[in-house]
């Protein structure tokens, strides 16, 4: 038996495949114009199942939003709405999901304890931020214990090769084969419980031969060496995150914090294994925080297009998007001393080592967040960056935060403007990049009903980095105002002509074509 498609539904689908097969040319950048205000005061596209992944394409998710067109009621903010399937409305990509952890790693390798016994214990030790108290510093230390099975290369070409999509190991260049290996046998690490981890801390000098990439702000103090004992064993998963006092006495050589506006730099160095090293920031109570999102905004990733994501995140050199590495290192340098840069990812812990080495090349030294392994579970990822945002925020209740992101991450959709309700003398600004104005394979919709109600003053959809040159951020200035916004309160879908914050890709007549179809067909039905 055949079930029949609505004709509505074939002309749909004729005019998006239309749309969609437009050359859209490159975005232009124009001279920033700003709109001054008043200091403020303080998808899924893959699926995997088992050892096998599925790949959800473009006809596939038409073939999702238009199956259950039935009714001449339904509208476009229906169909791109609660119709859309959830594993893209919940907005988090499956290969950043469900790594293997623990038992299910020696299990999967036909490993037991007496493989591991004489391995070395190693620690992802998470750069940490600090802040000031009554009773002087708390450090938040952070991070993951686990050991590294010996595993084949035979072994890791075939794990590797699940994380790929219609490419294999072997096929890739020499470097990025190097690169899918290295990150596949970073997943499959044996994390330790009821570990006892330690830590020597001492002044951090600037990094590189003209200091941290940007500056970074943060100075050197003249003293602060010390032996921290972190009071918790590390969880079933390995994990340890906790924020514990360190001695601040007098002579020490470390700052109070209602003493200086500079943010200080400590090394953290974990005892008894060399790959434990971290960079700890302690931030003064009162001034700016960058709170940066890394995918699609730092860096080129393309989540929204899985065999490209995939590329970009298990073999291909980390690459910066445009000249935003330029834009940073100019807040880095123009920015009050007091300013602190903190980079927040939901990727998992196993993979972020990739991601603090990219960002202390490339971008201004900073404090670090990542999804601990406590948030495995579907319910809890959704949650994972709310929950991080929320700690910061509460962490530093009398400073500002600067918000940056970009319109393809679902969940900064509605985290970036929550916090602003919540939090309205914290939030500066939200600056978010609006990728499906700018790329033509973002084509998916966003929904900026978060923002209904906020002062359009405080955020801005830019298009490309130089957008937000000449911004004053550390007076309110937030918007660029030569850039169109256009913001309506749901779902928006520059590809198809619906509102668009942030401008829309440019027209042609091919793509002016298509949304006219598309709008004819639903005023008729």
């Amino acid at each position: 038996m055949h079930t029949r498609i609505p004709r509505r539904v074939l002309l749909l689908g004729a005019a998006l495949q239309v749309a969609n097969a437009v050359a859209l040319p490159e975005p232009t950048a124009v001279p920033a114009k700003i709109e001054a205000r008043a200091p403020r005061t303080t998808p899924a596209a893959i699926y995997f199942e088992g050892d096998r992944s599925f790949v959800y394409d473009k006809r596939n998710v038409l073939s999702d939003i238009v199956s259950g067109v039935d009714s001449v009621a339904k509208s476009w903010g229906s169909v791109l709405g609660t119709d859309l399937p959830s594993y893209f409305t919940e907005g988090i990509p499956n290969w950043f999901q469900d790594f293997p952890t623990g038992s299910d790693v020696m299990k999967s390798l036909g490993i037991g304890d007496d493989d591991l016994a004489a391995k070395p214990t190693e620690v992802l030790n998470i750069p940490p931020y600090a802040n000031w108290t009554d009773q002087g510093w708390n450090v938040r230390f952070h991070g993951n214990v686990y050991k590294v099975p010996d595993i084949s290369q035979e072994k890791i070409d075939d794990l590797a090769n699940v994380f790929l999509i219609d490419v294999k190991l072997e096929d890739l260049p020499a470097d990025q084969q190097a690169n899918a290996r290295n990150l596949t046998k970073s997943i499959f690490i044996v994390q330790q419980s009821d570990q006892n981890v330690s830590f020597h801390l001492e002044p951090a000098p600037m990094q590189g031969s003209s200091g941290e990439p940007g500056g970074g702000n943060a100075i050197t103090p003249d003293g602060g060496d010390q032996n921290i004992t972190f009071p918790y064993e590390t969880t079933a998963q390995g994990d340890f995150d906790a924020f514990v006092p360190i001695k601040n006495v007098s002579g020490s050589g470390l700052l109070a914090g209602n003493e200086t506006n500079n943010v200080q730099r400590l090394n953290v160095y974990t005892n008894g294994t060399l790959t434990g090293n971290a960079t700890a920031f302690l931030v003064p109570p009162t001034g700016i925080t960058f709170i940066s999102d890394i995918d699609d905004i730092l860096r080129v990733t393309k989540i929204y297009n899985p065999k490209e994501g995939l590329l970009n995140s298990f073999a291909r050199n980390f690459t910066p998007w445009m000249n935003m590495p330029g834009i940073y290192a100019n807040w880095s340098r123009t920015m009050p001393n007091n300013t602190h840069f903190h980079y927040l990812t939901t990727t998992p812990e196993q993979a972020t080592r990739n991601y603090m080495d990219f960002i202390y090349k490339m971008y201004p030294g900073g404090s670090f967040d990542t999804r601990p392994l406590n948030f495995s579970d579907v319910p809890n990822t959704l949650s994972i960056r709310n929950y991080l945002l929320t700690k910061v925020f509460e962490t530093f209740p009398q400073r500002k935060f600067v918000l940056v992101a970009d319109t393809s991450n679902s969940d900064v959709m509605k985290d970036y403007p929550q916090l602003a309700h919540d939090h309205p003398d914290q939030v500066q600004c939200i600056l978010l990049r609006n990728t499906s104005a700018t790329d033509s394979e973002d084509w998916f919709p966003y929904n900026t009903k978060g923002f209904e109600g906020l002062n359009s003053n405080i955020y801005m959809f830019f298009h490309v980095p130089d957008d937000l040159t000449g911004l004053d951020i550390a007076n309110g200035q937030c918007v660029n105002t030569t850039i169109p916004q256009n913001v309506t309160f749901g779902t928006q879908a520059e590809l198809l002509g619906i509102h668009g914050a942030g401008g829309k890709l440019a027209a042609s007549s091919t793509l002016g074509f298509g949304v006219a179809l598309l709008a004819a067909i639903f005023l008729a039905l």
